[in-house]
């Protein structure tokens, strides 16, 4: 198979540095994209940074190139375009607006500069990138589009509005594109984790990759947490898919998508994140008398 080329948009850390790492696992060249660098800091002010990510892809076996780009700005995306001669796999996992997020408040009663820098972060960088990128596989017709969103439907789980339209923005986004890419042979479609262990957050419970478990304690809905690489080695699986195409315009899951590819997590183990809600939220189990191994 010819070595592929892909872009993940927004590749400094979480889930973009992850599936940017498990496509370098698979020989691809990855142009690792995002704002953060070794001399240059996003206002996400986090120590990841793009050359860390292009590094790991390399390690992993493939080659990384990092390029610094902000999506708000179409002619960072323009420039990195410039770049390709060609493309077989976009994911679109700009994201930037945790800073921004006011779940605890109403809308009405949240900062409206803040609820607009959600959007653009979460909806209109994403459509810059589509807009410049998606001519390098209409071209050649072929290519996969992934748009990494947060949960695989549209229900209301009482997080900000700003987010939600967001998240569900993206599900729609991805459904819109499959129609559209379907007849120019480019297969899009929506991806989620589920309970992602990403560095924030596993430094916002005081753990780390090795002990992280230590953090059920907290919350015992963290004993179905997934490494980022999770949904890293879902994307690497639809890469090398000959017939992803029957995937266009699904929002689909790391869950869903093990369960397909029969992948791992880091640990070895199968967290099925949409099992376990299901059971939990959906049949009213308690999650303290039920066995987070048979989740696993």
């Amino acid at each position: 198979m010819t070595e592929l080329v892909a872009v993940v948009a927004g590749a400094t850390r979480g889930c973009g540095r992850a599936i940017a790492v498990e496509l370098g696992a698979i020989g691809a060249t990855v142009y690792v994209t995002g704002r953060t660098t070794r001399s240059s800091a996003s206002p996400m002010n986090r120590p990841e940074t793009i050359e860390d990510t292009a590094e790991l892809v390399t390690k992993a076996g493939g080659k990384g190139i990092a390029v610094r780009c902000d999506f708000t700005v179409a002619a960072d995306v323009e420039a990195l375009a410039s770049r390709i001669d060609r493309l077989d796999v976009l994911v679109n996992d700009v994201w930037g607006g945790d800073p921004f997020v006011e779940h605890e408040k109403p809308f009405w009663e949240s900062d409206l500069d803040k609820a607009l820098s959600v959007h653009r972060n979460g909806i209109e960088t994403h459509l810059i990138a589509l807009h410049t990128l998606l001519p390098l596989l209409v071209r050649q017709r072929s290519g996969l589009v992934i748009e990494v969103t947060d949960g695989d439907d549209d229900t209301y789980h009482g997080v900000a509005l700003p987010y939600y339209l967001v998240k569900s923005s993206i599900r729609r986004t991805a459904q819109a594109m499959g129609a559209q890419l379907r007849e120019h042979g480019v297969t899009a479609l929506a991806l989620t984790p589920g309970f992602i262990r990403s560095e924030a957050m596993l430094e916002g419970l005081g753990v780390t990759e090795e002990n992280w478990r230590d953090a059920i304690a907290e919350d015992i809905h963290f004993s179905m947490a997934e490494s980022p690489h999770y949904i890293g080695r879902a994307v690497a699986a639809l890469a090398t898919d000959p017939n992803v195409a029957r995937w266009a315009g699904k929002s689909l899951s790391s869950w869903s998508l093990m369960r397909e590819y029969d992948f791992k997590d880091l640990d070895g183990t199968q967290p099925d994140w949409g099992r376990w809600y299901n059971d939990i939220f959906g049949k009213g189990l308690d999650p303290h008398t039920v066995d987070p191994a048979d989740y696993r």
